[in-house]
């Protein structure tokens, strides 16, 4: 689980996080959704380890997360075996292997992908390499920083899928400023504004078209979020 209690930063004289609380759901994906620069990745890489609050208590793990950047930080020295295999604890290479080919299949690529250099992969298959190499570390709490958002609209769009399978009985935390993107893949929606979190959205509250098209209006007008798309995928 991943609890949150009035965590706090500032960057020099600017308060980005300003007593942010939250709670994940028991599992799926949760979204942060928010403008740019209202804190997300901040939250993130505090939920992840990589970063301190200034204040506020922290209840997970780093050794129970793994994290998925929006840049998937392939070595480019290594094959994608090789690279999956950094994730693995000191195993026998032929178990290594295994474990890399299942993680690919997890992923929809095939058990060959790990022969290739990441040079070789297209940006929808290295983000698929990135997100194995996640899941090889069994972890407790998915922590993903806008994965998809550097991907053509249709990668984008079966990436988002896959991932929505992959984390049905799992936990994940996805941070995105594409609210189209949040209503894909979420089963909670936490709106982030101005270090806080503004509202909480439930699945049910965007089952259908029209609840989408009326959440996203309040979203875009109340809370200054950019529409990017201007429609519904």
């Amino acid at each position: 689980m991943l609890l949150l209690e009035d965590i706090r930063k500032t960057f020099g004289e600017k308060p980005v996080l300003r007593g942010m609380s939250l709670e994940l759901a028991p599992s799926g994906i949760t979204c942060l959704l928010g403008s740019s620069g209202c804190g997300k990745s901040t939250l993130l890489r505090i939920a992840a380890g990589l970063e301190n609050a200034d204040s506020g208590l922290v209840h997970a793990s780093p050794a129970d997360c793994a994290m998925v950047f929006q840049d998937p930080r392939l070595l480019p020295w290594l094959t994608v075996g090789e690279n999956l295999r950094l994730a693995l604890p000191p195993i026998p290479r032929r178990e290594a292997a295994e474990s890399a080919a299942h993680a690919l299949a997890m992923v929809e690529l095939p058990a060959s992908t790990a022969e290739a250099m990441p040079r070789e992969l297209s940006g929808g298959m290295a983000q698929r390499v990135g997100v194995a190499r996640a899941l090889l570390r069994k972890p407790r709490l998915m922590l993903m920083d806008e994965p998809f958002a550097a991907l053509d609209a249709m990668t984008r769009r079966n990436l988002q899928d896959m991932l929505h399978a992959l984390m049905k009985d799992a936990l994940c935390l996805f941070v995105t400023h594409d609210i189209n993107e949040a209503f894909r893949v979420a089963e909670r929606i936490c709106v982030m504004h101005e270090g806080v979190i503004a509202s909480i959205f439930e699945s049910s509250d965007f089952a259908s078209p029209e609840q989408r098209r009326e959440l996203k209006k309040h979203i875009v007008s109340q809370l200054g979020l950019k529409d990017k798309e201007g429609r519904e995928d």
